[in-house]
């Protein structure tokens, strides 16, 4: 029997952002006596769930309570499931399919979601500049900032919600944490100030490249979702994770343009 102070904790579960009946874990989750771990507390599924075995990392699919097989619109986790999840992740940036992302792709990449000329330039520095040694197959930097997917975890940070593995596998129960801790009211997405506190939570001490690259990264994700009631769906930030969203993107970004001519997308026009 566990101690009388420590209070086991009931956790509300969401599916299509409608919570169901309330469900008692075998185990304490969170003890009075350090506050942090009441409100921040870790995402438990219900007993009939087909979500199983959360702990343990998923290769090739980034699944959620509402989605336990991934992305299959399009086909799309069985199309890819030769690449890990952080492969899919970058795979929108590699056009012609040779595991090599250059600063142009990059630069192309983001102006398909409509962004302005300065904002592709200034996000095509900041990811290949800080991404491509690590994953350079020699010692020497490479001279042109490729980034090459085939060592794509090399580039895996500190301070970030831990969702991908070392090894680019996607961890089920870190991605549902991220709501289950910072999702304040339960409103399935996470707005700003969310985002702040999960910011704040996550970060390591003394890590200040992974605090700036997590920063930078939530960043462009808001940019990209860019949600219009300013809460980022949780599912569509799965597909972030998987890299799907990218191109649904970029082709409502083409259908826009098509039909009024300019992308309306965070204000700004396509030259």
């Amino acid at each position: 029997m566990a101690p009388a102070h420590i209070q086991v904790q009931k956790v509300q579960v969401n599916h299509d952002h409608h919570s169901t009946e309330e469900e008692d874990p075998p185990f304490a989750t969170y003890i009075s006596e350090y506050p942090t771990t009441q409100q921040r507390k870790p995402y438990y599924p219900p007993t009939n769930s087909r979500y199983h075995d959360l702990g343990t990392a998923r290769v090739n699919i980034a699944p959620d309570a509402d989605h336990p097989n991934g992305t299959t619109e399009n086909n799309y986790a069985a199309k890819n499931s030769h690449r890990t999840v952080l492969q899919q992740h970058c795979d929108y940036w590699d056009t012609d399919h040779d595991n090599i992302i250059w600063p142009q792709d990059t630069y192309l990449g983001c102006r398909r979601f409509g962004w302005s000329p300065p904002l592709a330039l200034i996000a095509t520095l900041l990811i290949n500049g800080n991404l491509s040694y690590p994953t350079c197959p020699g010692f020497l930097p490479d001279p042109f900032f490729r980034i090459y997917l085939d060592k794509i975890h090399k580039d895996k940070h500190g301070s970030d919600s831990m969702t991908y593995d070392n090894e680019g596998r996607f961890k089920p129960q870190n991605f549902e944490d991220i709501f289950s801790k910072y999702d304040r009211g339960n409103k399935g997405g996470l707005t700003v100030g969310d985002l702040l506190h999960f910011h704040m939570g996550q970060r390591m001490v003394f890590d200040f490249f992974g605090w700036s690259a997590t920063f930078l990264e939530w960043l462009a994700t808001y940019l990209v979702i860019w949600p219009e009631d300013g809460i980022m769906r949780k599912e569509d930030v799965r597909a972030v994770f998987d890299g799907s969203i990218f191109y649904r993107k970029a082709e409502e970004t083409k259908a826009r343009k098509r039909q009024t001519g300019w992308p309306k997308v965070i204000g700004v026009k396509w030259d």
